[in-house]
């Protein structure tokens, strides 16, 4: 007979040895290098910020919880393969021959089986602790969690705080690790008992309880799990939604929580009978036995609790829910900061007189007539200068005007390499030469020119200024919104910094960020990773003094610093005193385990706890970040500071002159308005019956087809005086309506100045009153016969009217609401503006510009107010203005009022017959006026 063929003899172990460690070592540069390489310039990044302490604290901290993890699994599955093995096949041979044409081999069984657990144990292994490592934030604020300062304790179990934003999603991440684990080893034993048929070969020589004792105590270990997650689910119930509120119910608390005790008892005791059985004679009944304790007792607890739903609570419902709904109204205005919102009456009189213009001029002069969108489309052609630039978005915010605050506009003048011609779109191009934008723009939010066009204080390249106290010493934009590409600076080629004339202005980037690019060897790892293997290491004009800037869009910036914040989508841009541009992103730490609270939407996640701890600076031109602690009685950011404590700084510490310019965050104002139409009501029978539901007022908008549609209303910066204050701030307002009605009910105001930042204000109007809402205000210029009738001549010819946002802004004891109307040409995407509608509850009034309808509205209240708002404008726009209308004096006798009627008619019917509808629509408002001081002398 042939000799057969031992393959372990047939290669030897050393060569084997040497085999696989080659493998390894081949495997190893293939997947690990560029991860390797990665790593290296992250931490170059890092360093180049100041943030090398926190790459390092992150790093450890996502590698030792996968170390941890991944070995502890690996342990436990191979253990458990090893265990099973010997229980189930003691007698597995070594080996196992077999005939290949006339030549037996021999072929490695036992060597085989074991390389094939250990390979998956190894892989589950390693998804396991990628997945851990990949939730290494909740595992760090537990290791880390601040010490509890007393205060919020929840009412059902008497926790604190932290115990739920911090501890108890910790146990939940590991008793679901445990849980994966459970099953795994309850998989893997049946599976030995279905391959050796409930027995083995040393079963039947001694007994038949080894094979079982592996299962039983796999079995054992599930049913432990599954106790731990029955005990940590009683807390859970803290956060379940139901239909009237959140949180634990009247059932939850005399039931489930009880009987949930009951099932985690039954679960351990079933847990030692499974244990016990490994040691018994018997095979599977013990395990029956073991089990249905649990099950008998959650039917028996769901049963209860249906029948204590259906027959004891459903019948007197608020009766026994009220507690609870207490509960839940407490905790969710705590969760989302509306237990710190004030609230005041506003009396939201009528009376043209109750808008008191001559005490709130400041706030009729700071009224923003320019929509965001128009006056975007508006720069983007008399601004963007070449096509390459392009303006993002639009920034609201306050600065100081010859001594005077004022409401501005702010554009970012940023460049877009993807509309470079396609000719330039070249490496040199895109990466050495078109490096940055350039400049921005500021216009106030009400001025304009003859023209309908926006009148600018910032503006063309080199920036201009028409005001000596704003200038910008530093307008290069290399951080921004649309810079989404790496560039190269302080290279041997000059940079594009401006279009002047049929030339360009050049210029080299002077400052210290980004990292430097160093030497060959330095250079060819930055250039395998950014993926620029074929051009940077061979490039004549990088130098060993220059240096890359990456990550320069915003969001990716501020994300990879601290992504355990969510921030706003929206950052802006601030000037500072130093003429430096900087942006503001805010951050904020968010949770979906805050006691009793409700869940709300953000995106795509849902949450029920939200803090606007930080504020975020970056430097537009260098890229430096800072993080400001605004909120330091938040538990999470404090934990995280206990974590990095070089990443952040107090509010303090923050500039004074970027300091004024911090805004109370739209985000955080748009969750807590939704949150507030249902949680202003504190009363339990009001919230359950849902008496007074609020919800955030709509408007008319434009859809990007040019048809009108409805949307809920966005938040509003106002620079104004609130009731009853003395001095002006720099507010977020948000009105709201009943729910399913269109009028209005009441307004919030997020403030940002000062010792009130972060503080907000609800405005009630009276319930005996109905306010118009802007919905209502919509209708009424849409009825009024000669505006409309203008709108629709405007519309036929060649050109289309668009509507910008309507405001409602407080002043007085009333309401004064505002909306500027554009003509926009067919073949041109620059709208300029037309008219201006201004209305109270009982008059509408417009005029072409804001000067003429505020008189048409207020009449001679408005003379001062007109000369005050025109010192903002051009002198070119002053003159031009068509003069104000007022109404006539009072002390007219008799016959002057009669000829100023006729006169006033006789101008109405030539204006209408001229087609100017606008100035007609004025002269018959004053003719309206007239006539009623007409009755009222006859009187």
């Amino acid at each position: 007979m042939p000799e057969s063929i031992d393959w372990p003899r047939a290669y030897p172990p050393r060569r084997r040895r040497s085999f696989l460690l080659i493998l390894a070592v081949l495997i190893g540069i293939a997947f690990v290098g560029r991860t390797a390489l990665s790593y290296y310039v992250d931490v170059l990044w890092f360093e180049s910020l100041g943030y090398g302490a926190v790459y390092w604290k992150t790093l450890s901290l996502q590698w030792g919880i996968f170390a941890v993890f991944a070995a502890a699994t690996f342990f436990i599955l191979f253990g458990s393969f090893m265990a099973l093995k010997r229980a189930h096949l003691p007698d597995l041979p070594s080996g196992h021959t077999i005939f290949i044409g006339q030549q037996p081999v021999r072929l490695p069984v036992e060597p085989v089986l074991r390389l094939i657990a250990m390979g998956i144990s190894a892989a589950i292994a390693l998804a396991t602790g990628a997945g851990m490592m990949a939730e290494w934030p909740t595992l760090a604020l537990f290791l880390y969690v601040p010490p509890a300062t007393g205060g919020v304790m929840d009412p059902i179990f008497g926790k604190p705080l932290n115990f739920f934003l911090f501890t108890l999603p910790a146990w939940q991440l590991i008793a679901g690790w445990l849980l994966t684990l459970a099953v795994i080893t309850c998989a893997l034993a049946v599976f030995f008992l279905l391959v050796t048929g409930g027995s083995s070969v040393l079963a039947r020589r001694s007994s038949v309880t080894l094979p079982w004792r592996g299962f039983s105590i796999s079995f054992a270990f599930l049913l432990l799990v599954l106790a731990i997650l029955s005990y940590l689910g009683r807390f859970e119930r803290l956060f379940e939604d139901h239909t009237i509120f959140g949180g634990v119910t009247y059932t939850d608390a005399h039931v489930t929580l009880t009987g949930t005790l009951v099932v985690c008892a039954a679960l351990l005791v079933g847990a030692v009978i499974a244990a016990a059985n490994a040691l018994s004679m018997q095979r599977g009944r013990w395990l029956i036995v073991a089990i249905v304790p649990s099950i008998v007792c959650y039917f028996g607890v769901q049963i209860v609790g249906w029948y204590v739903s259906s027959f004891i609570v459903k019948p007197n419902e608020l009766v026994r829910e009220q507690p609870y709904i207490a509960h839940n109204i407490e905790f969710t205005r705590q969760a989302y900061g509306l237990d710190r919102v004030l609230q005041r009456e506003f009396p939201a009189e009528t009376t043209v007189e109750a808008a008191d213009p001559a005490n709130n001029q400041a706030t009729l002069q700071n009224i923003r007539l320019w929509d965001w969108r128009a006056l975007q489309d508006t720069l983007r052609q008399i601004q963007e200068i070449r096509t390459y630039y392009d303006f993002p978005d639009i920034d609201i915010d306050r600065y100081a005007i010859d001594g005077t605050t004022r409401e501005v506009m702010l554009a970012t003048r940023e460049l877009n390499v993807d509309k470079l011609p396609e000719s330039s779109r070249n490496w040199i191009n895109e990466k050495l030469i078109y490096t940055h934008g350039y400049g921005i723009t500021m216009n106030p939010v009400n001025g304009f020119t003859p023209e309908g066009l926006p009148t600018l204080i910032l503006s063309n390249m080199p920036v201009q200024s028409t005001v000596h106290s704003l200038n910008v010493t530093r307008p290069e934009v290399y951080f921004g919104e649309l810079t989404n590409t790496d560039v190269y600076v302080k290279t041997r080629q000059k940079e594009f910094n401006y279009p002047q004339g049929q030339t360009n202005n050049l210029n080299s980037y002077e400052g210290n960020g980004g990292i430097l690019l160093g030497g060959f060897l330095r250079r060819i790892i930055i250039a395998l990773d950014r993926g620029d293997l074929a051009k940077l290491p061979f490039s004549d004009d990088v130098t060993p003094d220059s240096r890359l800037l990456m990550r320069r869009n915003l969001r990716d910036r501020v994300s990879e610093l601290a992504p355990f914040l969510t921030f706003d989508p929206d950052p802006y841009i601030v000037l500072g005193d130093d003429g430096r541009l900087s942006w503001i992103m805010d951050g904020f730490t968010v949770s979906d385990s805050y006691p009793y609270s409700t869940h709300y939407r953000l995106d795509s996640s849902a949450l029920n706890y939200m803090r606007n701890s930080v504020k975020v600076v970056i430097d537009a031109y260098d890229g430096t970040t800072t993080f400001y602690v605004f909120d330091p009685e938040d538990p999470i950011i404090a934990a995280y500071r206990r974590i990095f404590p070089g990443l952040f700084k107090d509010a303090a510490a923050m500039p004074p002159d970027l300091r004024k310019h911090v805004r109370y965050p739209e985000l955080l104002l748009k969750l807590q308005a939704e949150v507030y139409g249902l949680y202003h009501m504190t009363d339990t029978e009001a919230f359950y019956n849902r008496e007074d539901l609020w919800t955030v007022a709509t408007e008319v908008g434009m859809s990007e087809g040019g048809e009108q549609t409805t949307r809920t209303m966005e938040p509003n910066f106002v620079l104004m005086k609130l009731p009853d204050e003395s001095g002006m701030e720099f507010v977020e307002i948000l009105p709201f309506t009943p729910a399913n009605r269109n009028n209005l009910i009441g307004w919030i105001a997020g403030r940002s100045d000062g010792a009130h930042y972060g503080t907000s204000v609800v405005y009630n109007f009276p319930k005996t009153k109905l306010v118009d809402g802007p919905l209502q205000i919509e209708a009424r210029i849409d009825q009024n016969a000669q505006l409309s009738g203008q709108l629709t001549l405007w519309n036929q010819q060649g050109s289309h009217v668009r509507r910008g946002a309507l405001l409602v802004i407080p002043t007085g004891k009333a309401l004064l609401y505002a909306e500027p109307i554009y003509l926009q040409a067919e073949r041109s995407p620059m709208p300029e503006l037309r008219l201006v509608v201004l209305a109270v509850q009982d008059r509408l009034a417009y005029g072409p510009t804001f000067e003429s309808a505020m008189a048409a509205l207020f009449g001679g209240a408005s003379s001062s107010l007109t000369a005050s708002s025109n010192a903002a404008a051009t002198p070119e726009a002053t003159r031009n203005a068509p003069p104000s209308v007022t109404s006539p004096p009072n002390g007219e006798d008799l016959n002057a009022l009669i000829a100023h009627a006729a006169k006033d008619l006789a101008d109405y019917q030539r204006l209408t017959a001229e087609g100017k509808l606008g100035e007609a629509g004025q002269k018959l408002e004053e003719l309206k006026r007239t006539l009623d001081e007409l009755n009222n002398r006859k009187k």
